[in-house]
């Protein structure tokens, strides 16, 4: 019973903070995974639990009770990772996150005073949405009416402020021709004016949308008569740019199996409002989504795809001078096969910089200075659930060593795309017919999984996407496959492997002796493929000459709206 728990407020006087640092009830049931203490600075408050903690990152408290068939379990008590809306309330008010059972509910709640999270203010009424044994909200006599009002209102409430910001768009969009165009107005806080460093290029060409975002477009277009890919950002997004830019900039990062970035440039295709542009490197194509959907791949042609996948993975996290300039660790954090484009050769190139994150280092020059993150919140920000490590769908990540951390989690994500990759091998399956294409997860969860449903599935039952029983019995090591799958999506960060080493066991799988065939039973006790942990790397894959690109391979969709999910990718 939790009634106790209105005890723990009456905690030592000594235990004060400053008036800019938030003081917060800690504790954490045994058995559950991950820990919130890097978040604050543990604080004596006598012996046993609860404990005290003064957080670091925040003024915001929070509390996690289990509540079964209406009795109530502490689970974790701390401090949050940053300040959100619902820090502003005074006391604990509960709010249903997650069903770890049929007959249980996880609540949580966030405060913004000492110690408020030291109990919660009242355990929900039976029946109330997402506590076991709801029957869901009953509607009250004419609430349904009110609620109706209230949404006409809004509605034409964005109507009216939507006519108005396009009203005021148009006033400053780009004139294609005829008279000078007016200049953007600079982003607030950017600093200095960002469109007087771009030059525009007038022999840059917008063809096709091939992909659309919240802040950004991606269009196909021409550069000089050279098919290119254009990622257009709104005026909002100038931030996203310039940190996008300034990566693609640094001149150590040129990769073959890295996007190429062309230039920087502002402008828009007719009307549209001018806003800054990266020139990229188009591949025809497509994403790695889009041509697994539509092909399938042989042994030789999917470890192709993977081993350049890894090696442009390492590339990015690796930190290293070379000809005299510095290149340092680089976490992409949005892995994903719409960010991984499909060369002409077969071979994988990974674009989308927009998340990336440069790493602190051991060698970085005294006039090297990288925007560092502004807290936790910045570190553990990510781009696609489906692909998120299991420590940022909990936020558990090891903030202590983030550069680590955030290495860490790019592998668990190349593990899916593997397992994506070796799905729509024909020499995997034994009738040489795999099945359709699916996300990772996606048999499991659907196309559109929730993040509660990813964290009950990959945090707390672990569970991991399927791995066909015929998968050990074509390499001559039959358990090399679900090894290597399961030493990079392991639950444990760090236990999981490194880029280069997953590179060097891929170019090992790549060159089996001898293909097996499918025999009626399969050995699955095997020795592990690297158990000196990939320190005696193995020959180099000898990958064939990229050919000459053929323009008249290029082929898209019409019209912007007829876009598939899976179209050359967000780059």
């Amino acid at each position: 019973m939790l009634g106790t728990l209105g005890l723990w407020v009456l905690l030592p006087i000594a235990v004060q903070a400053p008036p800019s640092r938030r003081t917060c009830v800690f504790f954490e049931a045994p058995g559950v995974r991950g820990s919130t203490k890097t978040l604050g600075k543990l604080l004596d408050a006598g012996p046993g639990p609860p404990r005290v903690i003064r957080c670091l990152y925040s003024r915001c408290c929070f509390g996690i009770w289990n509540l079964t068939q209406h009795q109530a379990q502490v689970e974790m008590q701390g401090c949050r990772d940053s300040d959100e809306p619902d820090c502003e309330a005074p006391h604990c008010e509960l709010s249903p996150r997650a069903h770890p059972g049929p007959r249980s509910t996880l609540f949580t709640c966030s405060c913004g005073t000492d110690f408020c999270n030291a109990n919660y203010s009242h355990l929900p009424p039976p029946g109330s949405p997402g506590t076991p044994g709801s029957q869901g909200p009953q509607a009250v006599p004419g609430e349904s009416i009110w609620m109706v009002l209230v949404l006409l209102g809004l509605f034409l409430l964005l109507l009216l402020l939507g006519s108005i910001i396009l009203a005021l768009l148009q006033r400053k969009a780009c004139r294609v021709q005829g008279g000078p165009e007016p200049e953007p107005e600079p982003e607030p806080g950017s600093g200095r004016d960002w469109s007087a460093e771009l030059p525009e290029l007038p022999e840059l060409c917008f063809s096709q949308v091939i992909w659309e975002g919240g802040h950004t477009v991606v269009w196909a277009g021409q550069l000089q008569g050279k098919l290119v890919a254009i990622k257009a950002f709104s005026l909002r997004a100038v931030a996203q740019f310039q940190a996008e830019r300034a990566l693609y900039e640094l001149p150590s990062l040129q990769h073959d199996h890295i996007v190429r970035f062309i230039t920087a440039s502002r402008g828009g295709p007719g009307p549209l409002p001018c806003g800054p542009l990266l020139v990229l490197e188009l591949h025809p194509k497509g994403s790695l989504c889009h041509y697994l959907t539509q092909n399938t791949s042989d042994w030789g042609s999917s470890m192709r795809m993977a081993l350049s996948l890894a090696r442009g993975l390492a590339f990015l996290h690796e930190e290293r001078w070379q000809d005299g300039q510095y290149k340092p660790g680089i976490a992409h954090r949005d892995l994903s096969s719409q960010n991984v484009l499909i060369r002409e050769d077969g071979s994988c190139a990974i674009g989308d910089l927009g998340l990336a994150l440069v790493l602190p280092g051991l060698t970085q020059p005294p006039t090297w200075a990288p925007t560092q993150p502004r807290g936790p919140a910045a570190i553990m920000e990510a781009g696609t659930q489906r692909y998120m490590a299991p420590e940022l769908l909990d936020k558990t990540l090891d903030l202590q060593d983030w550069g680590t951390a955030l290495r860490q989690a790019d592998v668990y994500s190349l593990a899916l795309l593997l397992w994506e990759i070796l799905s729509r091998c024909p020499d995997l399956w034994p009738d040489s017919r795999p099945p359709p294409f699916q996300l990772a997860y996606e048999a499991e969860l659907g196309s559109t999984p929730t993040t509660c449903e990813l964290w009950t599935l990959a945090v707390e039952e672990r569970r991991r996407p399927y791995i066909p029983s015929t998968w050990h019995c074509f390499t001559t090591d039959p358990g090399g496959l679900r090894e290597l799958l399961e030493d990079c999506w392991d639950a444990d960060p760090e236990a999981r492997l490194t880029a280069e080493c997953v590179q060097q066991r891929l170019a090992a799988l790549a060159r089996p002796q001898e293909a097996r065939s499918f025999p009626e039973s399969c050995t699955h006790d095997c020795p592990p493929l690297c158990p000196e942990d990939c320190l005696s790397p193995p020959p180099p894959a000898i990958l064939p000459c990229r050919p000459p690109l053929n323009v008249c391979c290029f082929s898209i969709q019409q019209g912007p709206g007829a876009r598939s999910p899976c179209t050359i990718s967000h780059l």
